[in-house]
């Protein structure tokens, strides 16, 4: 039989075997229900009402369903409200083609982050459910760009999500780069217009958002089916750390004796301290990020162990400042850049900024077991440290933060995310 190319696959919508309405229902020791009902998404593009065009691949099929039942209430926990009122509810101003799973869940793991930045314009371009690079900014514009630049290659084809109405200069700038997603709470005349030269670009217009911050402490149920049929349900996870007041000192007991790390942050420090958890709750697990001035400068993400990842987002930070700069001085990337003169001048500066790490805040998901995972931007110049704590040797870590004179605090929560 004669196969398609793949590349047809990715143009056209899988049937959708998907119910129109779907309920979850609870019962507890004696019997009594609970019952969550959903219905399905769907849109009309080019005159054809469909849901998904696809799940994670061309081939699995998928659906979006938007909650309509009653609430949940579970022992112990805050009454659970879903509303669907953001990527549910979300407007399509223009859609090339219909959405497909990636599309959507990039946003919903965008505005995971946004909701602990809502008191300032903040920007999140994602790739594959990570931020490819974030930024928090006196503008939308200011953010939208140092978003934008902190990984230029990793944002083309990605999904560009703000906290704040969309102006022309933002839609222009947007456009003057490949992105398949562009969400916000408004398009102010003139954006959409700009937007709109790039015909497939999905543009999502997401009213919820001005009120993105209610959803800071809401909790949802996540559903993972196993291979043999099971399911694993959980909470959704929920920052504790919403100010500095929230944050802990770096302290600890090991064998009679205490250790703490002697210098506070400054208030720079903090800023970047509470922007990179914010954006370290939306990273793959195992991660390390790196942040200076409410900007990403390097993020590791989903490796293995803890100082590997920390390696990757500082050697990404280096190739990610090359590649910028060589951008910004010739309109060409790094790697079709010829002139090795430029080149080797390019590298000169990166390596007197230690790739943009110099004064920034390193900031990891979980504990460090050892000091060699937080030596590892200790030794690039990373003046302050945030972590969860807990280690059975945070002593190391403290005592390693002292010798380089960083200061340290500790989050008190652990925010994998797998």
């Amino acid at each position: 039989m004669e196969r398609k190319p793949l590349s047809d696959a990715y143009r056209e919508i899988r049937q959708d075997p998907f119910p129109s309405r779907m309920e979850v229902s609870f019962f507890d020791d004696a019997g009594a229900r609970t019952s969550l009902s959903f219905e399905k998404v769907e849109w009309t593009v080019d005159g054809e009402r469909r849901g998904l065009r696809y799940g994670d691949n061309p081939d699995q099929g998928a659906a979006l369903y938007r909650p309509v039942g009653a609430n949940l209430s579970m022992a112990g926990v805050e009454e659970i409200r879903p509303d669907g009122g953001l990527v549910c509810s979300a407007e399509l101003l223009q859609f090339g083609k219909h959405p497909g799973k990636t599309n959507l869940t990039d946003v919903d793991s965008a505005l995971a982050i946004l909701r602990y930045l809502a008191d300032t314009p903040a920007c999140a371009v994602m790739k594959h459910n990570n931020p490819s690079g974030a930024a928090a900014a006196d503008s939308v514009l200011e953010a939208y760009r140092k978003a934008y630049e902190a990984d230029r290659l990793a944002a083309f084809g990605g999904a560009v999500v703000l906290n704040r109405p969309v102006d022309p200069g933002t839609a222009g700038a947007i456009a003057e780069s490949y992105c398949e997603v562009v969400a916000a709470p408004e398009f102010e005349e003139g954006a959409f217009d700009r937007l709109a030269s790039r015909k497939n670009l999905r543009i999502l217009r997401m009213p919820g958002i001005d009120r993105l911050a209610r959803y800071a402490p809401a909790r949802n149920l996540d559903f993972r089916t196993l291979l043999d049929g099971g399911c694993v349900v959980q909470l959704s996870f929920v920052s504790r750390v919403r100010s500095a007041a929230d944050l802990l000192p770096a302290e600890c007991e090991h064998k009679g004796r205490t250790y703490a790390v002697t210098r506070s942050p400054t208030e720079r420090e903090l800023a970047d301290m509470l922007f990179g958890w914010a954006v370290e709750t939306g990273v793959t697990s195992n991660s390390v990020i790196y942040v200076k001035d409410r900007v990403t400068v390097g993020i590791g993400t989903g490796e293995q162990d803890r100082v590997g990842v920390a390696e990757i987002a500082r050697d990404k930070a280096y190739r990610k400042l090359e590649d910028l700069l060589a951008w910004r001085r010739t309109g060409k990337p790094w790697n079709e850049l010829a002139d090795e003169a430029v080149r080797e001048d390019i590298r000169r500066e990166v390596r007197s900024v230690r790739g943009g790490l110099a004064g920034s805040v390193m900031v990891s998901d979980a504990f460090f077991p050892f000091r060699d995972g937080i030596e590892v931007g200790l030794r690039e110049g990373v003046t302050a440290v945030l972590q969860p704590g807990g280690s059975l040797r945070d002593y190391e870590s403290i005592e390693a933060c002292n010798e380089y004179g960083a200061s340290m605090l500790f989050t008190g929560q652990r925010c994998f995310r797998h």
